[in-house]
């Protein structure tokens, strides 16, 4: 029984290391994907500085979690991996489309191609955040041109008809991110026909006045 014994031994010895790999990469994921939050959070402020500080840290933090996984691919592809390189999909793209800078590709950000279409369709949300934040503060042209990023992000993923199995689930995101769009859409609308009335107004009382005065 010497021999299973040593087969034993051998085998804790590789349970101890994946487990050890494995806590890491979860502490690596969290880390990663709030330094991303921090990201998408310091562009909605027009904090550019802050912005691309949380960004080197979440490109330097989703290059030491691959480095890290490299030995285990099983565990590279896991939820948690691929969840935590989806948020750093989300961030650097938003950040992008925001400030109207080229759109990283997936070599750009060295993640799968699934991870990026998960991470682009949470991209709408973000955008939505911002149109309602230049809606508050009256219509802007702005806000046009990021629902166009919107609408141009859905055309893509609703052309992604693949098995969930191979998108990670990406047609559920795709469902929600049409919803998104269709509610933004409406408050841009709603917001134009606004202005539209309020310019009316001004012009009719200006209208008014000039009519008084030349009396």
């Amino acid at each position: 029984m010497r021999k299973l014994e040593q087969i034993t031994d051998d085998i804790r010895k590789i349970f101890d290391a994946r487990t050890s790999a494995r806590d890491q990469a979860l502490a690596q994921a969290r880390q990663l994907t709030r330094a991303c939050s921090l990201a998408i959070r310091a562009v909605h402020r027009d904090e550019a500085d802050v912005m691309n500080a949380h960004l080197r840290e979440a490109s330097q933090l989703a290059k030491t979690l691959r480095d890290s996984l490299a030995a285990y691919p099983d565990l590279f592809y896991a939820g948690y991996t691929q969840d935590a390189l989806k948020e750093f999909v989300e961030a650097n793209v938003t950040c992008a489309l925001i400030r109207n800078e080229p759109l990283q590709t997936p070599a750009d950000l060295l993640v799968e191609p699934a991870t990026y279409l998960n991470g682009l369709a949470e991209v709408v949300g973000e955008l939505r955040r911002r149109i309602l934040d230049i809606l508050r503060h009256g219509y802007s042209p702005e806000a046009e041109r990021l629902l166009g990023y919107m609408d141009e992000i859905y055309s893509v993923l609703v052309t992604m008809d693949y098995p969930d199995a191979i998108t990670n689930g990406l047609r559920r995101q795709t469902d929600l991110a049409r919803s998104i769009i269709e509610k933004t859409r409406g408050d841009i609308t709603f917001s134009l026909g606004g202005e539209h009335l309020t310019q009316a107004i001004g012009k009719l009382s200006a209208q008014l006045n000039s009519s008084k005065e030349s009396k």
